[in-house]
């Protein structure tokens, strides 16, 4: 579909004039049409770009249309002006090799604009279709109208005056009573923008505009015929289908997660969101099949398996902050990569990405590689097309039509996919169905362990910061707690005081505006705990936001329960860091604990050993040296 850009100069609280209003009633005939809706191009409310007075519109090399709402043209003009500009794309009249020459390489750009708006213009009236603002040159001209390059030596060999007469009448919004679009000042120049200077394509390369007019003429009269021939319902058992159907009855690995998708095979769903082969929006439980990519079974067994392994490894939940496009690329080599080792189907001939280099490789270990060679992973295809990742993810609705960010009761939608792909492991595992590479093995078994809980993390770091204290044998005059032996002297290990002294870590708390009081409490009772486990009499405390906040040392009860938290301004931590790593009375070696919740600066310069506490789902704008743990709330 053509893109609309709209810009409302008129201003967003106003509605727009009548003219405006005749302008989108235009557009609306296109968005309508079965021919025009499929037509590629970008269309700009932008009268700056039009420099003839009453100039409607003008179409570039690019795709970039310019129109001026401000023409005096009803609903049914300004969709023929759209179309007329559309249709010089899809003819491919910019294109180099469309061009006439004469035997030195010369042509004249304006009279071949002219040539290709006559031509425009005969088929918009075959066709029936706008309200033409000229009129019909079939009136005018006694030649065959059916051919540009016929026209264009017709109007080369009369003479110039005669053409420009000629013109002026039949140009795409010349009439008496209105200029014709224009990108000159003078009301006589082409509509196309650029010809003078053609595209060239390489070789391999394609028209996309022209290609998207085939396919919108195949689309519309496969239409036709089938509303014709009484057919109201689409073809259901199709190649692709079957082989979604294998995977039910004879592949159970993946045979839970293909029984809870749908296939959907719709041309012109596909071509709306340019979906090239294949598709997979896992929160709707959909996957988009094109139809006219003419894949076999066995290709299609390959497509289909690759975008369930996308849903049952949660794919489109460990994007983490990454690029999601180049994330969806490093997922698809390492599935393609394991397809090929359990010959599943057959690999497609295109759309495909698979580097024997990568083989055994995680998609995080990808996905590091490929930002190092940015341009170049840009450029390759997913199963989606060029640009585009297949995990669209853009459902509204949770599994089986409930909202998962409501609290209602059952298996959710992720839950769901882990369940289905682990049953099915097992069972291949035990029926001995085939081979599994070690790497699909291990994410699966990963997906299947439950993670460990954010404060066993945290356990875990202080363990490794504060190994348990030695105790020191003492034959100091032990306590009478023993009435029966109290002349038996007896031996006690205590802790020395040294020991103690450098047993401490300073905490730096956010207390910006976005940290919400909870979050600090809960983050801060957690730490108490762990200190008093871990023998630490004292913490070190500076609460920050925009300025940094020095507590002094706090014993363990004191942080749990009787901390006043001050601040609520922006966050920077720097100067909360600096001032504890500065601090005299601070270790050399002391660990830094900060908690935040992530929107600070760039840039923290920290020479401590140092961890961050972040809440769930938050993420740091840099990449840490130090250990990052996750609270939830």
């Amino acid at each position: 579909m053509p893109r609309l850009h709209q810009n409302n100069y008129w201003g967003y609280n106003e509605d727009p004039p009548a003219r405006e209003k005749f302008f989108a009633a235009g557009y609306a005939q296109l968005e309508q049409h079965r021919m025009f809706q499929y037509l590629k191009g970008d269309i700009y409310t932008r009268p700056n770009r039009i420099y003839s007075k009453g100039g409607a519109a003008i179409v570039d090399k690019k795709g970039d249309i310019y129109v001026n709402t401000k023409c005096p043209l009803n609903a049914n003009q300004w969709a023929y002006v759209l179309a007329h500009c559309l249709l010089h794309l899809a003819f491919g009249h910019f294109d180099n090799d469309k061009i006439p020459r004469d035997k030195e390489g010369k042509f004249q750009p304006n009279i071949w604009n002219r040539a290709c708006d006559i031509y425009i213009a005969r088929f918009l009236a075959d066709i029936k279709f706008g309200e033409p603002i000229c009129p019909d040159p079939a009136d005018t001209y006694n030649i065959k109208l059916n051919d540009e390059l016929k026209i264009y030596e017709y109007l080369l060999s009369t003479h110039m005056q005669t053409a420009e007469t000629t013109a002026k009448t039949h140009r795409e919004a010349g009439s008496s009573n209105y200029s014709p679009p224009s990108h000159g000042t003078n009301g006589t120049d082409p509509d196309m923008c650029g010809v003078e200077h053609p595209v060239i394509y390489k070789p391999g390369e394609t028209n996309s505009f022209v290609d998207s007019f085939s396919f919108a003429l195949n689309t519309s009269v496969s239409n036709a015929v089938h509303h014709a021939g009484g057919h109201t319902d689409k073809k259901k058992d199709t190649v692709a289908t079957k082989a979604a159907n294998w995977f039910l009855t004879h592949y159970p690995l993946l045979g839970g997660i293909a029984a809870s998708f749908q296939i959907i095979e719709d041309i012109d769903l596909c071509y709306r969101h340019e979906i090239h082969i294949a598709a997979v929006d896992i929160t709707l439980g959909e996957i988009y099949i094109n139809p006219t990519a003419g894949l076999s079974t066995e290709e299609w067994k390959f497509v289909l398996a690759h975008e369930y392994l996308h849903a049952g490894l949660a794919h489109h939940k460990r994007c983490m902050g990454r690029d999601r496009y180049l994330w969806n690329v490093a997922c698809d080599y390492v599935i393609n990569s394991w397809l090929q080792e359990m010959q599943i189907g057959k690999m497609p001939e295109e759309g495909l990405l698979y580097d024997e280099t990568l083989k055994g490789l995680s998609a995080e270990s990808i996905y590091d590689t490929i930002v190092k060679e940015m341009r170049k992973f840009r450029k390759h295809a997913t199963f989606r097309g060029y640009g585009q990742g297949d995990i669209m993810n853009d459902g509204r609705r949770g599994f089986g039509g409930l909202d998962r960010h409501m609290n209602a009761k059952g298996v959710s939608l992720d839950e769901f996919f882990k369940n289905a792909l682990k049953e099915g492991f097992d069972f291949h595992n035990t029926n001995q169905r085939g081979y599994l590479p070690a790497g699909l093995v291990a994410e699966i078994r990963a997906l299947s362990t439950p993670p460990i809980p954010w404060e066993v993390e945290l356990g875990r770091w202080f363990d490794y910061q504060f190994p348990p204290l030695e105790k020191h044998r003492s034959y100091a005059r032990p306590s009478r707690r023993q009435g029966a032996t109290p002349d038996i002297p007896r031996p006690r290990y205590i802790l020395q005081e040294q020991d103690l002294a450098s047993r401490t870590f300073g905490v730096v708390v956010d207390t910006s505006g976005s940290m919400s009081h909870r979050q600090i409490g809960l983050a801060l009772g957690a730490i108490a705990s762990y200190a008093t486990a871990k023998d630490v009499p004292f913490v070190r405390v500076i609460f920050c936001d925009a300025n940094a906040y020095d507590a002094g040392y706090m014993s363990p009860e004191d942080i749990a329960g009787r901390v006043k938290v001050t601040g609520g301004g922006g966050t920077v931590l720097q100067p909360a860091v600096t001032l504890l790593e500065c601090a005299k009375d601070f270790p050399a070696d002391g660990p830094i604990l900060i908690i935040t919740d992530g929107f600070i600066e760039n840039r923290l310069m920290i020479r401590h050993k140092h961890a961050f506490l972040l809440p769930k789902g938050n993420k740091l704008p840099f990449r840490a040296k130090g250990e990052v743990f996750y609270f939830k709330e």
